[in-house]
């Protein structure tokens, strides 16, 4: 087992959240972890194929960035690990799964799969396959929102956007050449690093020459954090913070989320290269479990209120099986259907 980097300390009591607040966190939460089960159950019973890569043990990260924004207005751009960001972008929970399962109904009219989920009407600016591949796409995203506001006049264009990728990112070509635009340009947008500590079966630390990458910020002269990304209440307060400050045409922010996968890298890995200290070391610090205890001990919620929510989720992730399950295929006949915009 690597030697652990010493995770950021963050007090709640310097940050205010409300019953309501802290109850949209851990239904969320829930509801990737949930969902996420379910695609496991799915994937092994033979109802979706190809590669399904799973979220478990991130969605304190997801959570507390993507809530901290305007859901529905702000950007949010994914990876190949991207139910969950779908799901928090507020893509119903049904349309996801149909995706999963190749059906008319999803997201992507089922031409996505696992790895493409997309919805121009939640701004999810889609999953991408290819590693680092959706940072400049983000990047994209946050200029028109500046170039709107700026040179058009639109006083509506405060739009922010979100950038999702992993450690194994970090080392692209595309990251680097990305971060000095965007800070060059000073746009608004927020670089969220998923830490994990594996890219696929390599470990972080052997990867890279500067293994803490918040620090890789400064090369910019951008603002970087580093954040536990298995407590949401600190994602949420880094979250809050950067977002403000991109809103205020400050420009981005590079978030370093330390956290960690509780399966393997994705349905078909064996996941046998990490020890059993890492992962009972990450396990004991699961980011929905903390979260739960801290509402009921800060007199928030009580334990009924914290299971009612557990049900109803489990009741949409039902549905959403049986909305899949029922949805029809794609007809053929509109296999080159959607290759241009105007197919719309």
């Amino acid at each position: 087992m690597v030697q652990e980097r010493t995770l950021p300390t963050f007090n709640p009591a310097t940050t205010h959240i409300t019953k309501e607040e802290g109850l949209r966190l851990y239904e969320d939460m829930v509801l990737g972890r949930l969902f996420e089960d379910k695609c496991a159950e799915m994937y092994y019973r033979g109802k979706m194929f190809g590669f399904v890569h799973l979220y478990n043990g991130q969605e304190a990260v997801c959570s507390g960035v993507v809530q901290s924004m305007r859901p529905g207005e702000d950007y949010v751009c994914s990876t190949y690990r991207d139910h969950v960001h779908a799901l928090s972008a507020g893509v119903p929970a049904r349309e996801v799964m149909a995706e999963l399962f190749g059906k008319a109904t999803g997201c992507s009219k089922g031409r996505g799969g696992s790895m493409h989920m997309f919805s121009a009407e939640h701004r999810l600016l889609g999953g991408y396959a290819f590693v680092a591949e959706g940072i400049p796409v983000a990047a994209g995203a946050a200029f028109q929102s500046k170039y709107r506001r700026e040179v058009l006049g639109d006083k509506n264009a405060d739009q922010v956007t979100a950038c999702f990728f992993g450690d194994g990112a970090a080392n692209n070509g595309q990251f680097f050449e990305t971060l000095n635009m965007a800070a060059l340009w000073k746009l608004p947008i927020l670089f969220v690093v998923e830490n994990n500590k594996w890219a696929i079966g390599m470990s972080h630390e052997r990867a890279t020459s500067q293994p803490e990458i918040y620090k890789k910020a400064s090369v910019f002269n951008m603002v970087g954090v580093e954040v536990d990304g298995m407590d949401v209440l600190a994602v949420r307060a880094v979250a809050q913070e950067a977002v403000a400050r991109a809103r205020a045409g400050e420009g981005p922010t590079l978030i370093e989320a330390l956290t960690y996968r509780f399966r393997g890298h994705s349905l078909a890995d064996p996941d046998e290269m990490r020890s059993k200290a890492e992962k009972e070391f990450w396990f004991a610090r699961d980011p929905i479990k903390k979260l739960a205890t801290y509402l009921v001990e800060q007199n928030l919620v009580d334990e009924g209120e914290i299971k009612a929510i557990d049900r109803k989720i489990q009741d949409v992730i039902d549905e959403a099986v049986k909305f899949a399950e029922s949805s029809p295929e794609p007809d053929p006949s509109e296999l080159y259907r959607f290759v241009f915009a105007e197919d719309e």
